[in-house]
């Protein structure tokens, strides 16, 4: 597949210094841009390579790492699909999305670390609960969620996606009950109880003074603005989406390798840039039965709704839990896997590099030479990064 024509690091290099320039933005920001401004280019480094077989030879620049950046992630998707392969059951695996109504979402956006660990927190919680309810499953699940803040536009629009097992371990561990074919939790009583948990949550955050309020939302400052603010969210209704079941262990592979490791749009949604317009495709669920329809904003605008997506430093937006919690993974697989009779070498095919993997995943190889297609490639030479002082984060100090 050809590289994409339009890149988001093209949008950055010719718009980013003079938005930068017209905006006070966090030190984090600057360097998300400045990272992906200078992704595979000689600012970073890079190697010389050559083929044993045509002897082409190129220059190979090193890539930023910065998972906001498109053009790092395939790298980091193969190596944690890889890791995660060996983990996945047997079973129907089924998706479910929790998302922040508008007016919690307006909170979120100046509370981000906050107010994503409080939805990470109640999330899991509700899941938990619920499934364990004698009334319900009455199991002890696991699962992953995966934080998304962005719409197909772009507009801050923050969710949870999760993807759980079509059941989970009895009370005592002594077998799996599986849920059934196309039902796995009521969206009601999920919606209901995650509703009340995130804003009993909210509110703690709120007495304890770790939320900040800017712009509109300044009035809420005040306790009893507060109160009055949240009083309709408690009776209105939260949207909770359960899909349809994947399917096995590869439908939910084949769900992952696009899906986890994506932050905000990727460059094959990027059409063109022309005087200072960008235009994007998206697709509006609205209308699920039309194309992909074309979105065109001011670079200053399509750079806003990017940054707005800039996850807080060091937050993980990828976490597990139930039997799927890190502490305890290992042990409680095993014992999922000793209970469905599945040995975990039936549940996927094992590559055998790395390599091979994101070969396999990308249709293309890392070390295969560009130009013949047949020759490997050799590393000749290593250059530096370069020493130019306009590759570096502002000093902020």
């Amino acid at each position: 597949m050809p590289p994409p024509a339009l890149e988001l690091a093209d949008i950055f290099r010719q718009y980013g210094p003079a938005y930068r320039q017209a905006h006070r933005l966090p030190l984090h920001q600057h360097r998300l841009m400045q990272s992906i401004e200078t992704c595979r280019t000689p600012a970073l480094g890079g190697v010389v390579e050559w083929c044993d077989h045509c002897q082409y030879t190129h220059m190979q620049y090193r890539s930023c790492r910065n998972r906001h950046c498109p053009k790092c992630q395939g790298l980091a998707r193969a190596k944690w699909l890889r890791q995660r392969k060996t983990e996945l059951l047997p079973v129907e695996y089924f998706h479910v999305v929790f998302t922040l109504p508008e007016p919690i979402a307006n909170i979120a956006f100046y509370n981000k670390e906050v107010v994503y660990d409080i939805l990470f927190r109640t999330t899991a919680e509700t899941l938990l609960t619920i499934a364990g309810d004698p009334q319900r499953l009455g199991v002890e699940t696991g699962f992953f969620a995966v934080l998304h803040s962005w719409g197909q536009n772009l507009h801050f629009h923050p969710h949870l996606h999760c993807v759980v097992p079509g059941g989970g371990l009895s009370p005592g561990g002594e077998r799996w009950i599986a849920a059934r074919r196309k039902y796995l939790l009521p969206v009601q009583v999920l919606s209901a109880l995650f509703r009340r948990l995130f804003l009993e949550a909210l509110q703690t955050a709120y007495d304890q003074g770790k939320l900040q309020f800017f712009g509109d939302l300044v009035a809420l400052r005040d306790a009893e603005a507060f109160a009055r603010f949240l009083a309709p969210l408690k009776k209105m209704k939260w949207v909770v989406y359960a899909k349809a079941p994947f399917g096995g262990p590869q439908h939910v592979l084949e769900y992952l390798g696009r899906y986890t490791h994506r932050v905000a749009i990727s460059n094959r949604r990027l059409l063109a840039l022309e005087n200072g317009q960008v235009s994007f495709a998206w697709k509006d669920y609205r209308a699920p039965q039309q194309p992909q329809k074309v979105m065109t904003v001011s670079a200053e605008e399509f750079i806003r709704r990017f940054l707005q997506h800039a996850l807080p430093p060091g937050f993980q937006r990828i976490r597990y839990y139930g039997f799927m919690a890190n502490c305890h993974r290992a042990a409680k697989l095993r014992l999922c896997r000793q209970l469905c009779a599945s040995p975990c070498s039936d549940l996927l095919p094992h590559p055998p590099d790395y390599g091979d993997f994101y070969g396999a995943l990308t249709s293309s190889h890392l070390r295969l030479c560009p130009h013949c297609g047949i020759g490997i490639l050799a590393r000749l030479l290593v250059t530096p990064p370069s020493r130019d002082s306009s590759s570096r984060p502002p000093d902020t100090s």
